[in-house]
């Protein structure tokens, strides 16, 4: 797997009666989500500063996708439990750990701060607006579902072939695809919080936890990679 693409969260399709006003149901899951994404995204940065401090090497892909995958697993066999939220912390946490050493290359270029800063900044400000955005819409945005899963898929596997293949375009490229995918998982996933679709607090935290890990990565390397010419 690819530091800078480490999803396949599921965009199932709605199946439910969509409407434009958000009930209390839909009030408390979107609060709940909120909450805990607030959280997991201080611990895995925590997790992802210990890494750089610590100068701990990065676990390479094999592990990486089977640490991931192997957590995403019982965070949604756990979801309804108490323990799956302790899982998400466990994700998020490992997520960060991966993190580091990507952030420590960078660092370590010329401006690289600036570079990391930047990339930051981009993904506060793409994450704040696609949010505001979902949140008011009278829009039923359910239709990006399956569009999103093919493109997350193909972007996946494309990302593996990246790595093995060592071709810069094709890595850029991707890097630019995922940036669009990942914004359309925010508007997705906070689209379907607002209108009912989703009801678990856990796993909607997940989805978008992962689209911030993933715009913020795609960015910083489309940034990194700027910064070098």
């Amino acid at each position: 797997m690819n530091d800078r693409f480490t999803s396949l969260r599921r965009p199932a399709p709605a199946a439910y009666a969509a409407t434009s006003v958000m009930d209390v149901a839909s009030h408390k899951v979107l609060r709940n989500t909120y909450m805990l994404l607030a959280m997991t995204l201080a611990f895995s940065a925590l997790a992802a500063g210990t890494s750089v401090a610590l100068r701990l090497p990065h676990p390479g892909i094999l592990l990486t996708m089977v640490g991931y995958f192997g957590l995403l697993f019982l965070v949604n066999k756990y979801r309804d439990r108490g323990l799956g939220v302790a899982l998400v912390f466990a994700l998020t946490g490992f997520m960060g750990y991966t993190l580091g050493p990507v952030l420590t290359h960078y660092l370590n270029m010329p401006n690289g701060t600036q570079t990391v800063m930047l990339a930051m900044g981009g993904t506060a400000a793409a994450f704040v607006g696609l949010s505001a955005y979902a949140l008011v819409t009278k829009r039923d945005l359910s239709f990006m579902g399956g569009f999103l899963m093919v493109g997350i898929l193909v972007a996946f596997l494309a990302s593996l072939a990246a790595i093995f293949l060592q071709i810069p375009a094709l890595s850029l490229t991707i890097s630019a695809v995922v940036v669009l995918l990942m914004s359309g998982m925010i508007l997705y996933e906070t689209n379907q919080i607002v209108r009912g679709g989703e009801t678990n607090y856990v796993m909607a935290t997940l989805s978008l936890f992962v689209s911030i890990f993933n715009l913020f990565t795609s960015l910083l390397h489309l940034l990194g990679f700027s910064s070098n010419d």
